[in-house]
């Protein structure tokens, strides 16, 4: 007998069968009830349509494929790749202009206006991307696939409506980005980190590793900076602590930033290195060149990627490791994220004084087990309290940045590493954000405070003419936020 067997029909009582319904008069029977234990089987749910491309949208396309493909028959591209003056600009406009009257288009004054706008940011810059990266309001641009573009305002994320033609538009538009630093994104090199002219950082990855279609991250470094007075505004510190910062960088005191995704270390690392004096030597190392030092003596370095052959790949360690033979003052690495660690720490600790970096880590007590794991990383098996000891003999300041619940961004917290008790590094916070709560529109508020502890380097500060009152370091409110 199978699993299932085929039910025969009962005869009714006194032995006659019942007569058969003709078919048209037979009754659908409802669905027979699931047995217990076992679920109903679910409605598959309903498939979402994709929009059509709306008609006049897919023939402005159309004209304006057509009219750029005309205009670069028309330019000398070789000379257009070294000269991006107004006068070239205005030029190819006048020629856009020319060539939407040949087409004989029904196109109005303010449609042909934005359509010679398009074509213009399609030759000179990046395409959809210009308007917003001429918005200094915009502090990312994520790009996930070519129809699909958010961006970060006021520390929350929008869906935009700027759309890419198709996956091999926004291809096209990363190799704009690469290209000029010699870096490339293909199918052998389907991730590259890169820059833009004004320092934002860019990160691209396309098939076959992003399954929707190419991706893009930019992260913003706008045409005006964030300054220590833009901090103070913000309320991200007070006044007494760019004083103490400034007089700590300006007596050699090896600092590590720390902090998550997006909270700033960067933008926190450029400002404290404009308090190193203008007579150092100061080499930086990053992997893409964000920072700006006003300095005049600023060596620069940046990694390279391998070659087509899989070779000739230069790392921030090398490059650390070739700055020690500079003759370098001080050492500014962009971000520790591996073996480079320990010779990071080494240098902190063989006459490198001043020298800084950032790494990822949510807090303080996160930073040095980081610290632990990226020295690991290196190659050298050392013991977690010879690691700890060279932590702890290197570092002298960390200073913990975040980004808070919507959007803020803060230094949460100042804290002197002390030294060693046992196998415990001690550490003690000068001064640390203290959250209230939440407001109306989902932003979360405090109070930043001195908690009280002097420093053990105090007398240090002073003796390289810090102005450092220990008044100071009483406990009180330094910065209290709107509610």
């Amino acid at each position: 007998m199978g699993l299932f067997t085929k039910k025969h029909d009962t005869q009714p009582p006194g032995g006659v069968a019942a007569t058969a319904a003709p078919p048209a008069a037979r009754k659908p029977s409802p669905p027979a009830p699931a047995p217990p234990g076992i679920p109903a089987k679910a409605k598959p749910p309903p498939r979402t349509e994709v929009k059509p491309v709306d008609e006049k949208t897919k023939r402005f396309n159309e004209l304006k494929g057509a009219i750029h493909r005309k205009l670069v028959d028309q330019l000398d591209m070789t000379k257009l790749q070294t000269d991006t003056t107004g006068e070239l600009r205005e030029q190819v406009r006048q020629i856009v202009v020319a060539l939407c009257e040949e087409e004989e288009t029904l196109l109005n004054l303010t449609e042909r206006q934005r359509l010679a706008q398009e074509i213009l940011d399609e030759t000179f810059g990046l395409g959809p991307l210009e308007a917003l990266l001429k918005d200094p309001g915009v502090s990312d641009i994520l790009i996930n696939g070519p129809h699909q573009v958010y961006i970060e305002k006021a520390g929350r994320l929008t869906l935009t409506d700027i759309k890419f033609k198709d996956n091999g538009h926004l291809l096209h538009i990363i190799d704009k980005i690469v290209s000029p630093l010699g870096r490339r994104c293909d199918e052998v090199c389907p991730m590259v980190d890169a820059r833009l002219k004004d320092g934002s950082r860019v990160n691209a990855i396309i098939p076959p590793l992003a399954i929707d279609g190419p991706s893009l991250s930019i992260r913003r470094f706008g045409s005006n900076p964030v300054t220590w007075d833009d901090y103070i505004r913000f309320k991200s510190c007070s006044q007494e602590i760019v004083e103490f910062l400034e007089a700590c960088v300006h007596s050699g005191l090896n600092i590590m930033v720390a902090g998550g995704t997006g909270s700033g270390k960067t933008t926190l690392l450029n400002n404290l290195s404009s308090f190193i004096p203008d007579d150092e030597r100061i080499v930086t190392i990053e992997d893409a060149a964000e920072l700006k030092l006003r300095q005049p003596h600023v060596v620069r370095l940046e990694t390279r990627p391998p070659n087509l052959e899989g070779k000739g790949r230069i790392t921030i360690r090398d490059l650390l490791i070739n700055s020690l033979r500079m003759r370098p003052d001080r050492i500014v690495v962009g971000e520790c994220r591996g073996g480079e660690t320990l010779d990071m720490l080494q240098a902190m600790n063989t006459g490198h004084e001043g020298s800084m970096t950032t790494i990822h880590a949510n807090n303080t007590r996160d930073a040095v087990q980081r610290v632990e794991t990226m020295v690991m990383m290196s190659g050298f098996e050392l013991p977690q309290k010879a690691i700890r000891q060279q932590f702890a003999s290197a570092v002298t300041l960390l200073v913990q940045a975040a980004r808070l619940t919507g959007g803020r961004r803060k230094i949460i917290s100042i804290t002197e590493v002390q030294g060693m008790e046992g196998d415990v590094v001690v550490m003690q916070d000068l001064f640390r954000f203290e959250q209230d709560g939440v407001d109306s529109q989902g932003r979360a508020f405090g109070r930043i405070v001195a908690t009280g502890v002097r420093p053990l380097f105090m007398d240090r500060l002073i003796a390289h003419g810090a102005n450092i009152s220990p008044s100071m370091f009483q406990p009180r409110d330094l910065v209290t936020d709107d509610e």
